[in-house]
């Protein structure tokens, strides 16, 4: 055999168990030489479609000459080959998926609270919560989704979760109020510093000198932001440091929560729609409680832009927006980690806050404005650090 055809065929030997090595070296020598080339120029190309017609054409064609153990090693190369691809696609298609809930969410919300100049942010998340629930009964009724048993054992493990995913939103729409869509996002890029922080202690997990660099200039970009933010409000500032706070306390529980709350479901498993069923449907009795202890509800029946139907529009589709980033962040947190979580959620500011500027005529100095460009510019270079 040339040394050309050995280096083609690495993959087949990687495959191999060393019980089996003497019979698949055997059925190679055997067999068409050709075949082999045709599979591993397939699995370079990644295309699952003609691996599985390629497999097939060469059990066929080798099938007098090929041993039964020399086919499995095919089954060994493909079920490998789509494991990998599988790794790739996974992360990369729930985070598009979260860019664009978290995108559309903020916008949204923005439109509702500060549009419609509607003041009671809890009763909009009451609202949200209480669409997605629904939702997700009647994917559930029409067998389209299963979820897991509301179980008293898992309820009190999610509970803490829940808290802190209640919270979240509740300083989010407060934030929303008070600040520009521009400088929340940049403001949001604090959850990337705590999350970092947190993993460090809790997780075990340090990161390197370009991160902590990163994560420096995005610390002096919030500051410069702030002193330079014509629209300054304190309240604001205040919500959305909390929402910071709370956003990172909330991927790091998640992720330490995930495997104690999939012990404490009968089945031994929790998939994602359960968990977004969880949160939503937990987060209703709370938000009613804060609802009344606020006094929002004579708020709310007060109120004339409930009389209008294009509120009730834009609040059902930010239902619905909360259901796909539940569903897309939970997605996206079980594939990569808290810190990736936080990275690519400050990587779509860059759409979020032009369209913020844009959309609601916010008023910018150049001052401003160069240290909003700082602060995504912090976020890109964090996100290089991370994969580096």
């Amino acid at each position: 055999m040339s040394v050309e055809f050995r280096s083609e065929c690495d993959d087949i030997e990687e495959a191999k168990s060393p019980s089996n090595t003497s019979v698949a070296a055997v059925a190679v020598k055997n067999a068409d030489a050709s075949v082999y080339k045709i599979i591993h120029g397939y699995l370079k190309q990644k295309n699952n479609s003609i691996i599985r017609v390629a497999a097939n054409v060469a059990r066929k064609a080798a099938s007098n000459k090929l041993s039964r153990k020399t086919s499995d090693v095919f089954d060994t190369l493909i079920q490998k080959q789509q494991s990998k691809l599988g790794n790739k696609t996974g992360p990369l298609l729930s985070g598009i998926c979260y860019c664009i809930a978290s995108c559309s969410m903020i916008l949204l919300n923005k439109v509702v609270l500060s549009g419609y100049n509607f003041d009671a942010g809890i009763s909009l998340m009451l609202y949200q919560n209480f669409v997605c629930v629904v939702i997700l009964l009647i994917l559930e009724l029409f067998h389209v989704i299963t979820t897991e048993e509301l179980t008293w054992k898992l309820i009190k493990v999610w509970i803490p979760v829940n808290l802190i995913f209640i919270g979240m939103l509740v300083t989010g729409m407060y934030s929303l109020k008070y600040i520009n869509v521009a400088m929340v996002t940049i403001l949001k890029n604090m959850t990337n510093i705590i999350t970092a922080i947190g993993e460090l202690y809790i997780f075990r997990k340090s990161q390197n000198k370009k991160v902590w660099a990163a994560l420096f200039l995005m610390i002096v970009s919030a500051v410069c932001g702030g002193v330079t933010d014509l629209s300054f409000h304190l309240i604001g500032y205040t919500w959305q440091i909390l929402n910071c706070f709370l956003t990172a306390g909330y991927s790091l529980t998640l992720r330490r929560l995930m495997d104690t709350a999939k012990q404490s479901t009968k089945s031994g498993s929790l998939n994602e729609v359960s968990m977004v069923l969880l949160n939503n449907a937990l987060s209703i009795p709370f938000a009613l409680i804060l609802v009344v202890v606020f006094n929002e509800w004579e708020y709310v029946c007060q109120a004339e832009v409930i009389t209008e139907p294009m509120f009730w529009v834009v609040a059902t589709a930010s239902g619905l927006l909360g259901l796909a980033i539940s569903f897309s962040s939970v997605w996206f947190l079980h594939q990569t980690g808290p810190t990736t979580y936080s990275l690519v959620g400050s990587l779509n500011k860059i759409p979020i806050s032009v369209a913020g500027i844009l959309l609601f005529n916010v008023p910018v100095s150049v001052e401003n404005f160069c240290s909003i460009v700082f602060g995504l510019f912090a976020g890109i270079f964090f996100a290089k650090a991370k994969m580096s």
